[in-house]
């Protein structure tokens, strides 16, 4: 009895590995086809969103929305190239039903994993509308570089002074953006004092004077260049003087512009006889209470060096 239920499960063993052997085989061209339709939808997915970003790129001159929607249309032909695949080879239950668990799943995955729908989301709306440019001087919260690159989930600056940062997508759209090369201007300015007895009139346009003589300080009917008495300190009348700079090159040219604004500014004034005095210190002594009993003594160094 053990001997016959032995040889008719063996039996039974080697119908179901033949049948599942002879169902392999019949369904070996499908699957073959299915292969080659993933490897043909990836290699035409590459090309067409390449061409995409190129032609994108030409009609809006934007290489970050090209970037962003050539790499977008290469994953959606990529996801409907595995989903023919899978139904060529005979697993369009398969594919349905991964269609169908992402459906169900996306629920639940919307909440384990918000902060990468927030961002991914946020990619697709910069792509579309955003402020700032590929290259541009921005200020994102406490970070300040050039943007290199927008992806799905992040977008990408390079700080001045060598730091890569990866801001997430969403935090580019919720938090203040400052663009310091949109239009290409910015204003700079930087404090000189004189003293109390120098003519202001006069030593303002001397400052006007060497302004112009910068040739990379901008002035135009837009950006009109000032000095103004800004405040009475100690021992000096303070001027604030504004100037406008090109801050295509943000990193390097306008802050050379600036350096040389405050040195050509400092040396105009001293040729010119004005003086820019150091703050001065009053000192009070208290307790000398006799009319000779000064609590600080001058000793006279060079005479007792002298004496010697």
């Amino acid at each position: 009895m053990q001997e016959n239920d032995r040889s008719y499960s063996v039996t039974s063993l080697k119908e179901s590995f033949g049948r599942f052997y002879d169902s392999f085989i019949e369904q070996l061209p499908g699957i073959a086809l299915g292969i080659l339709i993933i490897i043909l939808g990836m290699l035409m997915g590459s090309w067409i969103g390449r061409f995409a970003t190129k032609r994108i790129s030409a009609r809006t001159d934007d290489p970050l929305m090209s970037r962003f929607l050539g790499k977008a249309i290469r994953f959606f032909l990529l996801v409907i190239a595995v989903m023919l695949g899978l139904k060529a080879a005979g697993l369009g239950g398969i594919a349905t039903g991964v269609l169908t668990a992402a459906g169900a799943s996306a629920v639940v995955l919307g909440f384990a994993f918000k902060d990468i729908g927030e961002n991914f989301i946020s990619g697709i709306i910069l792509a579309f509308n955003r402020p700032f440019d590929i290259e541009d001087t921005v200020e994102i919260g406490e970070n300040f570089g050039k943007v290199k690159g927008l992806e799905f989930r992040y977008t990408k600056l390079k700080t001045f002074d060598g730091k890569d940062v990866y801001i997430p997508n969403s935090d580019v759209l919720t938090k203040p953006v400052t663009n310091f090369t949109e239009d290409g201007f910015f204003r700079w300015n930087f404090t000189i004092g004189i003293a109390y007895e120098n003519n202001i009139d006069a030593a303002k346009k001397i400052v006007m004077e060497a302004l112009r003589r910068e040739p990379t300080v901008i002035e135009d009917k837009d950006h009109q260049n000032f000095v103004i008495e800004d405040e009475l300190a100690t021992s000096t009348v303070n001027l604030k003087i504004f100037f406008w700079v090109d801050t295509k090159d943000f990193r390097r040219l306008a802050l050379i512009t600036k350096g040389n604004v405050v040195r050509a500014v400092k040396e105009a004034l001293e040729e010119n006889g004005f003086y820019m005095p150091a703050d001065i210190q009053e000192i009070k002594l208290y307790g000398a209470g006799v009319e000779n009993d000064f609590p600080v003594r001058m000793i006279n160094r060079i005479d007792d060096t002298a004496k010697k």
